[in-house]
């Protein structure tokens, strides 16, 4: 299954925007329509105001946000999730999260994962809707510069 384009272009519109490039966590066009081909993976993108930016052609508001999950058996992982810079601290964010769990939920999921790298701000928004460390991989990231920064796996009920 192909992705809708339109769906691949604003996923990477936030993507290119959000991500520092210092920490190489941002993923390639290729990673992202991969993901998208799989039945598992759901993307949802939404505007300032935390609604979801309709897929298909024609306009819509500007893509300032969005989330990237794949669910298996009744666990679901949160692979990405960004935010543009300029939206950030007025609630996109929380409504990005807020659609993952209604959806979640849809699919059958009892928990959620997410991992990220220790430093990340975004601890902030994970621990606001209860996401707790379950636990951590030593070096597992690596910098631009090359230096080494480990991963942390949190998990929360759903």
């Amino acid at each position: 299954m192909t992705p809708c384009p339109h769906l691949l272009d604003r996923i990477m519109a936030v993507m290119e925007a959000a991500f520092e490039p210092a920490y190489g966590e941002a993923w390639n066009r290729r990673q992202v329509a991969d993901a998208l081909t799989l039945p598992s993976t759901y993307a949802l993108v939404v505007d300032a105001t935390g609604t979801p930016v309709p897929d298909g052609v024609g306009p819509s508001p500007a893509p300032v946000g969005f989330v990237l999950t794949r669910h298996v058996l009744d666990e679901e992982e949160l692979l990405l999730i960004a935010v543009i810079p300029g939206a950030r601290q007025r609630g996109v964010g929380t409504a990005l999260i807020e659609h993952l769990f209604a959806a979640a939920r849809n699919r059958g999921t009892t928990r959620v994962f997410l991992e990220m790298r220790r430093g990340n701000p975004a601890i902030h928004l994970y621990s606001k809707f209860g996401f707790e460390p379950i636990g951590e991989r030593r070096n597992y990231y690596r910098m631009a510069n090359g230096e080494r920064i480990d991963a942390i796996t949190f998990a929360r009920s759903v």
